[in-house]
Parts: structure tokens; C-alpha cells; sequence
């Protein structure tokens, strides 16, 4: 914080300051003048520079060695200041001679000046290089133009001996955990000591003692160690002083993601103190600033490339996982079987975790968002994925109950939007909530807190309570296309399926069976007349198509859609006693994707020619737009347990190229 300091001067003594580069001292002349003055003088050495300002006139500069006089008016001050620092203390120095009527000498006052260089810098421009004393480094703004400097959590988990992430641990185990902070200089230049009365101390504010880290580089004789100076337990730190032109290294890491009650902006500021005597309390003569933004937790969309594809060993999904290893394989990807003594018997993995990432100018690296369910899967993030450069957060409510719409199956992200000329280039969040006017489950708020808080991809929330599982996953879902677009969003439809079993009946297909070969408990022939005949089932189908348009309005008007963006896949629901939408055949929305390669639940439709009509509709949707359909059998591992293939696998996949700190939210 550059700016002007008041220094009173006395008549008849010579007193000693130190000036700060960059910086003016304000001395008040007419208040420092003996009885009797009527105007003044002013010398100086070269290394000082004086300006004269009287009654707020424009000022006037003084030369080293002036014989130049001054009316002595009240309100006339000094403006003083240093643009070199000093090889010595005082080696500069500002004298006043006071004057009587005739210019008669009556008195002096003098100041001996030691100039010293202080600045506290960052990466304020982004570019990777902390350069010095950058003007915008006090302040943090959005977009491409924007500036300021920026924080990772330190949520991954360097050293295996340890119990927690990085952020928990007020220690440095390796110099990989550098890497993942931000580094911060102290730039200091003076004589090789400070008068006796000064120090220079780092501090954070109270509020920030719990979101931010500080470690400096100390340099003994037996090799390099990092000290933790600033933090939960330590909101002060005195510099050591070294002399001369010096750097010292200082290290600084996020300790929380932005949430509710952090904007995600902390402070970190050095102060020059000054002490008049032994006992005195210090005060502040100089301060600058530093600004950090930690940078937020980002979700991945379906469009983005898959890196790993996770799903539970069960005993009854052997088939399952061989069918999706030949479709990872396909995809170029990998996948990572999670076994029963992590997975306690729980399958589903996309409700337990939703992969992402945080990303700043100097290292990007995934983290795990942690659901509030905790099934058997509880621990998998934990001892899994938690490890060097593999970070992982999460909320949990205190006093909310958890309900099935805190699983990630509820938490979807749409490709890169723009809405009405507002780019999202990130995406939106959305999340499944029960219907605006009406009581019913919602996504806990803690979580919801958390995922608004990012700022970077803006939420949605739809209506999704209307289903028994309640996941936005079972409704809509986002596949990439090679056209201008990008994708399409894929929404389940009663009434496509409706339509497209009214034209097989026309056709004379109308005792075409469904569910053969089907592994579920309901055995009884199927056929689409009796489907188009169940008077009961069609009311149930135009209740669920009504809650599904109602999402999909939403969806156009906050995604900036139109109905050539969307696909509708043929999808058939039934209520069950609670009055809650179930899949009545495996519903094909709740897919995996891994780019042009779609895992694609089995429908088990009407059977014509040898082929599923549901499956070769899907088929003449989907493959012209360059996709690749792989229907897989996951009625006894998924379907009958109300989940699908996306339910039982999830993907970690690679970030965006875009920097979200471009983005204007």
C-alpha cells in the first residue's frame, strides 16, 4: 500500500527516519516552526528528493543545496522522498532553516534519512514469473484483461506416512509439495542492517488464518528446509533482515476451496514497524499487499477427453465389467476395477464421487468431490485416489438428513454454453431438486453452497424429485459431436417411444416382444400392443413426459438451446407406490461416455428382424452425428437395483485447455 506518511518535524533537533522507495513523506512545516518565523528554507542531499507544497499549490520542486525561501503559511508541507536505497544508515539527510522578518536565521529542523526498498510480489500478471512490484498485485479481477494471483488447495496427499492431505499438515515432506503452491517474494534492498527500533513483519488477518499457508525457504548449513510461518496457529511472522539487495523465497498454499462464507479471496500483507523507545509498542510506517483467489473445484463434461474409467468388482457383474473393458479399450482409455475390500459391497460408483479438477498458471491436477451418501464406497476416495498430485474434498451437512438426491448421480455439467450473447465457457452445473413450488428432497445444502461458491460454472437447479432415485443423470445427459455445436443433449422421452411403437403396431408389428433374453423377475410377455392398450401406464408416461419438458424449457432457456440441439431417446417410466417415476425397460440416457464411444444400457425392446427397434432407433439418432453405440446388459448387476451403466461407473477425464480465470461470472 503506497502512499504518503506523516513525519513531525522539530525545531532544534535532527531526528531519524527510514523512507520506503516508492513512498513520500508528508512533513508539516508551519506546525514544526519556532515563534517568530515567517519563511523557511530547504536543503537536501542528492539521494533525497523535496517538493513544497503551499496552500495547496502546485508544488514545487527543491535542488540539493537551495537558497530558495518559502512563505511560512499554514498548511505548507514537505513532500520528501528517495528513489535509491542507502548503503548506510542515515546517509541521507533533509535540513529546514526558519527565518524571521528581514531573513534573519532563527532555528532548523532536520531529518536524517536511511532509504530502503520493500516489496511483497506475486504472480499478479499470471504469466508464471513473479515479476516486481506489479501495480495490480493488490487486487484480484476476472477475465482476459483481468489480474491478480492465484492459490491452489494443497488437497493432494505428497507423503504416504501421513494420514491427510497436504492442507491438513503444517509441513513441507518433499519439494513436489512446493509444487503446488504459489510463490511469493520478498524483495528487500538497503544498508547492511535497520536502525535499531525497526523490523519488518509478515501477517494475514484473522479471518484468513484458516484458508491460506505460509512456508519460507530457510537455507542451513545441512541442505534446504521450509518453515511454516503463517497459518490456522501463526498470524505473524518477523523477517530476518539480511542487508544489501535480497530475496527471500516465501511459498503459499490454499488450505479450503471457496464455499458460502469465502469468496475465495485472501490477503497477505508486510509491514515496515517502527518502536520510538525500549517497552514503546510498534506502530506501522509502510504496508503492501498482496491478493490471492484460490482457485475453484471444476467439473468435467461428457465432451471432454476420459483418462480413467472406475467400477466396482461385484460377484454378480463379471460379464459387465468384461463387456465395458472392451469399451475402454476402444475409447484408448483405462480402467481402474475397484475391488470388494474398498468397495464393501456398494456398486455405485458414480454416486459416490464426482471427478474434477483445479488449475492454476504454474500445475492443474484432478480432484475427487466426495459425496455426504457414504455407502460401502465411503472410503475409496481416500485410499484410493487421495495421493501426489490427486487431491480430494469434500462436504457433509450437520444436521441435514441425506437423501438419494445427495449421490452424484445427481450432479451433471453441460458442455460449454453460450446464453444469450453470456459465455459460459465452462459449462453450467446442474442439479436435481424437487419442484419450486412444492416441499420435497433436495440436494443437501452444503454441498449446493459449495458448487454455487465455484462461481465458474453457474448452477442449475432442475426438478428431479418426481423420479424414485431423483438424479438428473436419468433424464438428460450430453454427448460430443464433430459439428459446429459440439454436442447434443440427449433427453429420455415417453413420447418418442410412444410414437415410435404407434408406427411398428401400423407396420403390423404390434406383437413384437419385449424384454427377451431380459435376466429380470417380471417374466410375462410383452408386446408393444400390450405397451400402446395399458391405459394406465400411458397416463403414468404423460405425467413424466410433462415433468420432463418442464426440465427441458429449463434447459433451453439456461443453456441457450433449441430443439435442434436436443435428441430424444426413446424411454418408457412406471410410478411406483410412493408415486415416483421408475425405468420401465433400461433407460439408454443413463449412458457412459467415452467420446464417440457410448455404453449404452440394453433396453431389451421389441424384437423385429433379428433387431431391437428401440436399439436401431438409437442407432439412426446417434451415428450420424459420428458416435459409436455399444448397448451393454446390466439388468441383473444395475437395472434391477434402480440404477444403470453411468450409476455403476464413473470417469475421470482431462481438463479443460481454457484458464477459468478468463471467465466473467
Amino acid at each position: 500500500m503506497l502512499g504518503d506518511r506523516t513525519l513531525r518535524l522539530q525545531h532544534g533537533n535532527r531526528i531519524e527516519a527510514l523512507c520506503v522507495l516508492g513512498t513520500h513523506i508528508s512533513a508539516d512545516v508551519y506546525g514544526a516552526a519556532p515563534a517568530g518565523a515567517v519563511s523557511f528554507g530547504v536543503k537536501h542531499t542528492e539521494g533525497v528528493s523535496v517538493e513544497v507544497a503551499c496552500r495547496g499549490q502546485a508544488e514545487v520542486g527543491s535542488a540539493p543545496g537551495s537558497r530558495m525561501q518559502w512563505p511560512l503559511d499554514e498548511g505548507t508541507v514537505l513532500r520528501i522522498s528517495m528513489s535509491r536505497a542507502s548503503t548506510e544508515v542515515n546517509d541521507n539527510k533533509v535540513t529546514v532553516s526558519f527565518y524571521a522578518e528581514g531573513g534573519q536565521p532563527i532555528n532548523q529542523a532536520g531529518v536524517f534519512l536511511t532509504g530502503i526498498g520493500i516489496s511483497l510480489d506475486v504472480d499478479a500478471d499470471r504469466d508464471g514469473v513473479v515479476e516486481k512490484n506489479n501495480p495490480n498485485k493488490a487486487s484480484w479481477t476476472w477475465g482476459p484483461e483481468g489480474h491478480g494471483a492465484i492459490l491452489l488447495v494443497s488437497c493432494d496427499k505428497e507423503s504416504p506416512f501421513t494420514p491427510a492431505s497436504d492442507c491438513d499438515e503444517e509441513t513441507v515432506f518433499s519439494k513436489e509439495d512446493l509444487l503446488d503452491m504459489s510463490r511469493m517474494v520478498l524483495r528487500t534492498k538497503g544498508p547492511q542492517r535497520l536502525p535499531q527500533g525497526y523490523e519488518i513483519v509478515l501477517y494475514i488477518p484473522v479471518s484468513d488464518a484458516d484458508k491460506v499457508g505460509v512456508f519460507y525457504a530457510q537455507n542451513p548449513f545441512f541442505g534446504q528446509r521450509y518453515i511454516h510461518v503463517l497459518g490456522r496457529r501463526k498470524l505473524y511472522h518477523t523477517v530476518q533482515y539480511t542487508g544489501g539487495a535480497a530475496e527471500l523465497d516465501f511459498f503459499v498454499e490454499g488450505l479450503c476451496f471457496p464455499d458460502d462464507t469465502f469468496s475465495g479471496l485472501v490477503s497477505i500483507h508486510v509491514s515496515l514497524l517502527e518502536t520510538l523507545a525500549e517497552g514503546i509498542p510498534h506502530t506501522p510506517i509502510f504496508t503492501d499487499t498482496v491478493v490471492f483467489r484460490v482457485a475453484p473445484w471444476i467439473m468435467t463434461p461428457n465432451t471432454l477427453a476420459p483418462v480413467n474409467v472406475f467400477v466396482c468388482s461385484m460377484k454378480d457383474n463379471y460379464l459387465f465389467i468384461k463387456e465395458i473393458k472392451n469399451l475402454v479399450d476402444k475409447a484408448g482409455c483405462e480402467l481402474k476395477a475397484c475391488f470388494g475390500y474398498i468397495n464393501r459391497g456398494d456398486r455405485w460408483m458414480q454416486d459416490e464421487i464426482e471427478f474434477g479438477y483445479t488449475h492454476g498458471p504454474h500445475k492443474s491436477f484432478p480432484v475427487a468431490l466426495d459425496s455426504p451418501r457414504d455407502g460401502g464406497l465411503e472410503q475409496f476416495p481416500i485410499k484410493e485416489l487421495l495421493g501426489p498430485d490427486f487431491g480430494y474434498v469434500t462436504r457433509e451437512p450437520l444436521f441435514e438428513a441425506i437423501t438419494s438426491l445427495d449421490s452424484f448421480g445427481n450432479l451433471e455439467v453441460s458442455p460449454p454454453v453460450t446464453v444469450a450473447g453470456k459465455e459460459y465457457p465452462l459449462g453450467r452445473i446442474l442439479i436435481g431438486s424437487s419442484f419450486p413450488t412444492a416441499a420435497g428432497r433436495r440436494m443437501t445444502r452444503v454441498v449446493r453452497d459449495f458448487l454455487y461458491a465455484q462461481q465458474v460454472q453457474a448452477p442449475v437447479e432442475l426438478y428431479s424429485d418426481w423420479l424414485s432415485v431423483g438424479h438428473v443423470d436419468e433424464f438428460v445427459t450430453f454427448v460430443p459431436t464433430s459439428d459446429a455445436k459440439r454436442f447434443r443433449m440427449l433427453m429420455a422421452s415417453p413420447a418418442a417411444c410412444y410414437k415410435l411403437f404407434r408406427e411398428k403396431q401400423k407396420e403390423g408389428q404390434g406383437e413384437a416382444t419385449m424384454f427377451k433374453g431380459y435376466l429380470g423377475t417380471d417374466t410375462k410377455r410383452v408386446t408393444i400392443n400390450k405397451v400402446l392398450s395399458n391405459d394406465n401406464l400411458v397416463q403414468q408416461n404423460q405425467y413424466v413426459q410433462r415433468c420432463i419438458d418442464w426440465n427441458r424449457d429449463v434447459l433451453k432457456k439456461e443453456l441457450g438451446l433449441t430443439e435442434e440441439d436436443i435428441v430424444d431417446l426413446p424411454a418408457l417410466f412406471k410410478l411406483d407406490k410412493q408415486g415416483k417415476a421408475i425405468p420401465y425397460f433400461p433407460n439408454m440416457v443413463t449412458m457412459i461416455i467415452l467420446a464417440k464411444d457410448l455404453g449404452i444400457p440394453k433396453p431389451f425392446g421389441p424384437v423385429m428382424g433379428g433387431e431391437c427397434c428401440l436399439e436401431r432407433q438409437t442407432r439412426s439418432l446417434l451415428e450420424p452425428l459420428g458416435l459409436r453405440c455399444c448397448f451393454l446388459e446390466e439388468v441383473a448387476s444395475y437395472h434391477g437395483r434402480l440404477g444403470e451403466v453411468r450409476c455403476g461407473t464413473n470417469v475421470q477425464r482431462q481438463p479443460f485447455a481454457f484458464k477459468w480465470w478468463h471467465v466473467t461470472p
